[in-house]
């Protein structure tokens, strides 16, 4: 990677007066979190017809909390990697203002980062379909499935297919990107909707789009003006050292 791509970037970053990073699955895929589609991916041993739509919880929930109970031990044993750390070292700098992300791992909370949108929900808490009771994922961690006080089992509080983005991320992410000046777009092809709508309204408000991914995307060739291919890990610890050396920090 041309290092005077990374100053470029990190030159957008300082001069913005509002940024957003949009984060998608390959920020985690370091941190041992494998992308669902990816080979070998969840999606490849649970057939997301039967296992990830709100119509299968509905219809068998026990058995979706068999692929739930795999994904919550991944995410368990996550730990943040350098571009979630990263991330938020930007947050203290006072250059980024917030995280749009699309995992349900809490990674960027776990690495510091204060103003995080949690597009597809969070994995923390769980909810009863049928009551619409709520408790702490942590306090029901023991039972499998777990169960609502009415009898009912819990689901978790992200979005499965064919459920809605929560409506206030899906508001705050639209007003937000409509107003940034700079958007980093992290380990996301940003394909999928309406996540892939962010890039569109930010370009659209006249921000500057640096995408960091490992391949080239349908972003690259559309709306990227500074495409820093590699690992978001490198790429992230590059781009804040260079951040401070601009800035004239150690």
């Amino acid at each position: 990677m041309d290092q005077k791509e990374i100053k470029k970037a990190a030159r957008i970053l300082i001069d913005s007066k509002l940024t957003l990073a949009l984060t998608g699955a390959g920020i985690s895929v370091e941190s041992g979190i494998p992308d669902f589609r990816s080979p070998g991916g969840l999606w490849e041993r649970y057939n997301p017809a039967e296992y990830g739509t709100i119509w299968a919880f509905r219809h068998d929930a026990a058995k979706v909390w068999k692929m739930i109970r795999e994904t919550s031990e991944l995410v368990e044993r996550a730990q943040p990697n350098p571009a979630h750390l990263g991330l938020a070292q930007l947050q203290r700098l006072g250059l980024l203002h917030t995280i749009i992300t699309q995992n349900i791992d809490s990674l960027h909370q776990k690495a510091g980062a204060t103003r995080v949108i949690e597009y597809h929900g969070s994995s923390r808490t769980l909810s009863c379909l049928a009551c619409g009771a709520r408790y702490n994922a942590e306090a029901k961690k023991d039972e499998f499935p777990p169960r609502c006080a009415c009898a009912e089992i819990l689901k978790p509080d992200v979005v499965f297919f064919g459920e809605a983005i929560p409506l206030e991320a899906l508001r705050e992410s639209q007003l937000l990107a409509s107003s940034c000046n700079a958007l980093l777009v992290i380990g996301t092809s940003a394909e999928v909707a309406p996540a892939n709508t962010i890039p569109r309204t930010a370009k659209l408000a006249g921000a500057r789009i640096i995408e960091i991914n490992l391949k080239p995307t349908l972003l690259t060739s559309s709306f990227t003006d500074i495409f820093l291919q590699g690992k978001a890990s490198s790429m992230m610890i590059r781009l804040v050292e260079e951040v401070q050396s601009l800035r004239g920090e150690p």
